[in-house]
């Protein structure tokens, strides 16, 4: 599997994403991590967004149970 890294385009600029066809949005996306994007942060095209930064889908507690216990739980 390929490593993933969240670019960022910087200030200014508008930087094409070979995968997706488009232009990278303001928000930055995940890509693979190859030598296309290290280029481009090389160059200063984009930086990239610490994982911290990166914000993680909720999670609900109904898909943190295992499904047999959420089966008990609506049984009782």
């Amino acid at each position: 599997m390929t490593q993933r890294i969240t670019v960022v385009p910087a200030a200014g600029r508008a930087v094409p994403d070979p995968e997706a066809g488009d232009l990278l949005p303001a928000e930055g996306r995940e890509v693979p991590d190859n030598a296309w994007w290290r280029r481009c942060q090389a160059s200063g095209d984009v930086t990239l967004q610490a994982e911290d930064d990166v914000p993680q889908p909720a999670v609900s507690e109904k898909t943190t149970k295992p499904a047999r216990a959420a089966k008990l739980e609506e049984a009782q």
